[in-house]
């Protein structure tokens, strides 16, 4: 109940009314079938609205959960490129198409480089690989939080720039759109086991260059160098 007289009123369409006796007010309000609400009872005249107050009530309701849905959709997703620098260029591609799913679906990711061994000498190559993958992503991304270091291992996060973000959209049929919201679904559970696989297997600081401990080169291996192991060995001396 308002109890002090007069109050500023606003009307149901938001048109100043005026100064007015609180009595006055309630009868207006009650002749449209309407509330009278304050809205600001801390200034003189408190100032009150005509309003619905059910109708204000549920739309303010469906605001909240709105923001409750918007940040709960919005996480920050990891990508990992492998347990070392020498990676293989198709599978840091593999990281990029994920990386870019989850950026089209709102989501920030961090991108991780690890390093083994003597890798840590040359931190630039690592360095170098997330500039690169930040290049590839800037049609619809944006760098966040530049390349930090913790322990054997330097990321970068990127979040969505949502307006290229939805401007990339509006270029995709329906059937694509449906495409790439299963996929995602597909790869939300891809990267999660394999985050958990790979923390599973805890820290592997040796030398191999990711190679296993006692395992022989043959030539099924030289058939398939990555060209990077090849500079990094020579960079390393090996």
């Amino acid at each position: 109940m308002i109890r002090i007289t007069p109050i500023r009123v606003i009307g149901p369409d938001n048109e100043q009314i005026g100064v007015i006796e609180t009595a006055e007010a309630l009868r207006m309000a009650q002749e449209q079938g309407l509330d009278l609400v304050e809205i600001s009872p801390e200034v003189r005249p408190p100032v009150c609205k005509i309003m619905d107050y059910g109708k204000h009530k549920y739309e303010l309701s469906k605001k909240q959960q709105k923001s409750r849905a918007s940040s709960k959709s919005t996480e920050l997703k990891e990508i990992r490129l492998g347990r070392s620098v020498k990676i293989d260029p198709h599978d840091v591609q593999i990281r990029v198409d994920q990386s870019r799913r989850f950026l089209m679906a709102g989501h920030k990711v961090q991108i991780t480089q690890r390093f083994r061994g003597r890798e840590m000498a040359h931190k630039e190559l690592g360095i170098e690989r997330l500039a690169s993958i930040c290049e590839q992503l800037s049609d619809i991304a944006k760098v966040e939080v530049p390349p930090r270091w913790m322990g054997r291992q330097a990321s970068i996060i990127v979040a969505p720039d949502r307006q290229k973000v939805e401007a990339a959209k509006r270029k995709m049929t329906k059937e694509q759109l449906e495409k790439e919201a299963e996929e995602l679904r597909k790869l939300e559970a891809q990267n999660l086991a394999e985050i958990e696989a790979d923390d599973s297997r805890g820290d592997d600081d040796d030398d191999s260059g990711g190679h296993e401990k006692g395992r022989k080169r043959g030539p099924a291996d030289d058939r398939a160098i990555n060209p990077l192991d090849a500079e990094i060995a020579d960079l390393l001396g090996e």
